[in-house]
């Protein structure tokens, strides 16, 4: 399978996921943008964002995703994410019932729990998806559903850009990135036990332009991508 580093036009320095979003945790909200997730979830069919009872936010992060279904649904909600400046975030946003610090691919909360895994712009940060689909199907209960929102390998592929942000004063950091083509995702969550329902893109459109007219040159390439699972019941 192709590695982002065959694609990194960048080079910038490199962090650790925790070290990355610990420094970013301040600034995070104001350069990521609806567009990349919100308005793909906007998009999806399912599930029945209202008949959620239990949910895992997986990757919280500051709790966008969170307040974007806790805006949907009376759902107890528990986030889990690898920094602690991001976890604090989330905490003082206040949607979570629960809040671990831990690695999603190894949680440690419950088995068999939730009836829906959500999460948002993260596995570009994990090297192999097989224990992320693993965790997932071991926390949600039977016919639950897996809601996951996913940089586009396309786009990663051709603007050869990191995830990264920009401490005050300082140059762009790059977060430990890496690439993942659809077929991965199809084969680590089947192999898991989920059978894919939904899938959705989001391009690079009038609206994305607005605010990052310097990327004329993509529209109309899919920018990130929105795959619904469920668990299978056998």
């Amino acid at each position: 399978m192709p590695a982002f580093a065959d694609f990194d036009r960048r080079n910038y320095p490199t962090v650790d996921v925790a070290t990355g979003y610990d420094g970013w945790a301040d600034t995070y909200e104001r350069t990521v943008m609806d567009e990349m997730d919100a308005a793909l979830l906007d998009r999806l069919r399912r599930p029945d964002w209202a008949g959620v009872r239990q949910a895992v936010d997986l990757g919280c992060g500051t709790g966008r995703t969170g307040a974007w279904l806790r805006s949907r649904s009376s759902a107890e909600i528990d986030g889990v994410d690898l920094s602690a400046g991001m976890l604090a975030r989330a905490r003082a946003r206040g949607v979570h019932r629960t809040l671990t610090k831990a690695d999603v691919c190894a949680t440690e909360l419950p088995s068999s729990t939730y009836d829906l895994v959500i999460s948002s712009l993260i596995d570009e940060h994990l090297p192999d998806l097989r224990p992320f689909y693993t965790e997932a199907a071991r926390l949600a209960v039977p016919g639950a559903t897996f809601a996951q929102i996913s940089y586009h390998p396309q786009f990663m592929m051709v603007t050869g850009m990191p995830t990264h942000y920009t401490p005050a004063g300082g140059d762009p950091i790059a977060i430990s990135t890496h690439l993942h083509l659809l077929s991965e995702h199809i084969t680590a969550g089947t192999d898991a036990g989920w059978v894919l329902a939904e899938a959705a893109e989001a391009l690079v459109d009038d609206a994305w332009l607005a605010a990052k007219p310097k990327w004329a040159d993509l529209r109309g390439h899919p920018f990130t991508m929105a795959l619904v699972w469920t668990l299978g019941t056998a």
